[in-house]
């Protein structure tokens, strides 16, 4: 009976594992399995007039494309050709010549007109477009395509170079607009989606995120720009540049790029201050803008050092024009703004796009950070006009060992030369100083906010100050702060 039983169960285990071998038996290597359904990301709606959508997983961008999609539009432009060489008259005489001018060809010596293609949207319901200037600016003819593949001649109404702003107009009604929003209430990490035309394919939408926001660049002083890394690409510029409510939030304008092509950082013109031009070019046809006669530059961690700051932040005033608003309102080289109105001025590129928006007339009020105090300066803004070597002279040397200096007191005709009633001449650089970027012909009319009549009032400064030193240096014209950091 015992071995009956124990054959019994030695029979159903070997059952058992043949039937447990078979289900784990592993596929082929080259057979195709179905892949698993991803769960639907949740996505929390949003309330009007909310600038970012509270989102978990990635956001459904369909409902703001199919609502402000329609606004967006194709630009397509017919450049000016090109004159026709000298030897024209020439060619008339040529049958050749004849016939292509019967049959719309080209004559010899004349260039094709060049095409190109942008974006736009539409901003009122009767036709008023913003776009970039560089896409309509040598425009012959501005052709602008709606999404639902209707075609208008537009008419270029205004074109402002500086921020890089052109409006056009065609003739409609009841036409899609956009929904503006305000650009100071984004924060890096908000979704943004742009919509666009990038090489000809009408309305492709990208999405992103804010990267930063009033970046400076180059050729943008008056504008603060927002950086987002949507991908942006030949064909987008002049396209709008959405939050998740579905409000333009800026105009799609530059890429930083190796290669021409996107490389993940792409720049977009704050709507407040493109609409401020549009205003002004569809009324005036110009853009009028405030100006208050100094040269400015970015505060960096020795430079707030040197001038007793907390932290870098605010415009350094570098050189203040002869006679202009800054030098009537007491403003002096080594000032640094830190506000306007009330406005906080974290970089440069603050101040320049704050101060320019101004109407010439306004009274402002600067916070200037001088002698390691607040004061407050009231200012007049002016109009912004459009298109606004030394000898050598025997003196006594001295040597600054820990600038790394070799500086003497400037003589009456280099000062008369230089157009400068005071300074001292670098003759030789090493150490601390020629890290920094000074060089031989540089003059030294300033350090720390003070001005310097002589060389031992530098070396006492020097003594005084602690890591670092500012020097105002005179240059090729400009001036320059520049920050040393001192040798011990």
């Amino acid at each position: 009976m015992y071995r009956k039983m124990t054959l019994a169960r030695l029979i159903l285990c070997m059952s058992l594992l043949a039937v447990a071998s078979g289900c784990g038996k592993r596929a082929p290597v080259n057979s195709v399995a179905p892949l698993a359904t991803a769960p639907a990301p949740v996505v929390l709606p949003t309330s009007p007039g909310t600038s970012a959508a509270a989102t978990r997983g990635l956001p459904d961008f369909t409902e703001l494309v199919a609502q402000a999609g329609p606004s967006v539009v194709n630009v397509s432009v017919v450049e000016r050709g090109h004159a026709v060489r000298g030897d024209e008259e020439e060619d008339a005489d040529d049958p050749l010549h004849d016939f292509l001018r019967r049959f719309g060809g080209q004559p010899r010596g004349a260039e094709p007109p060049a095409r190109g293609e942008g974006s736009g949207f539409i901003v009122t319901p009767d036709g008023y477009i913003l776009t970039n200037a560089h896409v309509v600016e040598e425009a012959r003819e501005v052709t602008v395509r709606l999404t639902d593949r209707r075609e208008f001649t537009a008419k270029v109404i205004g074109v402002d170079h500086r921020t890089d702003v052109a409006v056009i107009k065609i003739n409609g009604n009841q036409l899609p607009t956009v929904k503006t929003g305000d650009p100071s209430k984004l924060r890096p990490g908000e979704w943004v989606i742009a919509i666009g035309s990038p090489f000809g394919f009408d309305n492709s939408v990208t999405a992103g995120i804010v990267s930063a926001m009033s970046r400076s660049l180059p050729d943008g002083q008056y504008t603060p720009f927002i950086q987002t890394d949507a991908a942006v690409n030949p064909g987008n510029s002049g396209g709008p540049l959405f939050n998740m409510a579905g409000e333009v939030v800026g105009i799609n304008s530059q890429i930083y790029s190796r290669t021409g092509g996107f490389m993940g950082i792409s720049f977009a013109i704050p709507i407040d201050i493109a609409m401020n031009v549009k205003e002004q070019l569809i009324k005036t046809g110009k853009v009028q803008r405030g100006r208050i006669g100094i040269l400015i530059q970015d505060v960096g961690q020795q430079l707030a050092d040197s001038f007793g700051l907390d932290r870098p932040r605010g415009a350094l005033v570098s050189q203040v024009e002869a006679n202009g608003p800054g030098a009537k309102a007491g403003l002096k080289p080594g000032d640094v703004i830190l506000s306007v109105n009330g406005i906080a001025i974290d970089r440069s590129g603050q101040l320049s796009a704050t101060i320019s928006q101004l109407k010439p007339g306004t009274q402002v009020t600067l916070d200037v950070w001088r002698d390691r105090t607040s004061h407050k300066i009231s200012a007049e803004i002016a109009e912004l006009k459009e298109g606004r070597g030394n000898g050598a002279v025997k003196s006594d040397d001295h040597s600054s060992g820990r600038l790394g200096l070799s500086l003497r007191p400037l003589s009456a005709l280099e000062r008369r030369t230089a157009g400068l009633d005071g300074g001292l001449l670098v003759e030789s650089v090493e150490g601390p100083a020629l890290e920094a970027g000074l060089r031989p012909g540089d003059v030294l009319i300033g350090a720390n906010g003070q001005r310097i009549a002589s060389a031992e009032q530098l070396s006492s400064l020097v003594e005084k100050s602690k890591r670092s030193i500012a020097l105002l240096i005179s240059r090729d014209g400009s001036t320059i702060f520049v920050p040393i950091k001192l040798r011990d």
